[in-house]
C-alpha cells in the first residue's frame, strides 16, 4: 500500500543534474570552482513550493527556496529543476535555469516493511 501512495503521488516532472565525479568517480568541481554536472535527466517527482528550515550537511540552518519529492536518490551539490528537458534554456550551467536551485539536503525514510522510500530534497 505505502508503494503505491509514494509512487502515486510523484505526478509531476522535474530535470535533475547529478555531480559528475558521483557517476565517473571524476572531480566534483572545475577549475573555477563550478560544479561539474551530467547530462539532464527527467524525473517524476512532486515538488512544493515552501520556505521550510533544515539543516545543511555543515549543520547550519537554512532556509528551503522548495521540498521535492523524487523517485531515487539524488546528489548533494546536484541541481533540480521544475519542467522537462524542453524548459532547459542554458545547458552549459544548470542553476542559470529559471527556477533550477542546487540540491541542499537529501533524506531517505523507509516505509514500515522497509522496501520503499520516500525520498525528500530542500533546495
Amino acid at each position: 500500500m505505502a508503494m503505491r501512495i509514494i509512487t502515486k503521488m510523484l505526478k509531476q516532472t522535474c530535470v535533475y543534474w547529478a555531480l559528475e565525479s558521483a557517476e565517473s568517480a571524476g572531480d566534483d568541481y572545475d577549475d573555477y570552482g563550478q560544479p561539474q554536472q551530467t547530462a539532464p535527466v527527467e524525473l517524476s517527482c512532486r515538488w512544493e513550493t515552501v520556505t521550510e528550515e533544515f539543516l545543511d550537511k555543515n549543520g547550519t540552518v537554512q532556509l528551503s527556496q522548495a521540498k521535492v519529492y523524487v523517485g531515487q536518490d539524488v546528489d548533494l551539490g546536484g541541481v533540480l529543476m521544475l519542467g522537462g528537458l524542453a524548459d532547459i534554456t542554458d545547458s552549459s550551467y544548470p542553476k542559470e535555469n529559471e527556477g533550477a536551485w542546487e540540491i541542499k539536503r537529501f533524506e531517505k525514510l523507509p516505509t514500515l516493511k522497509a522496501d520503499q522510500f520516500l525520498r525528500t530534497v530542500f533546495l
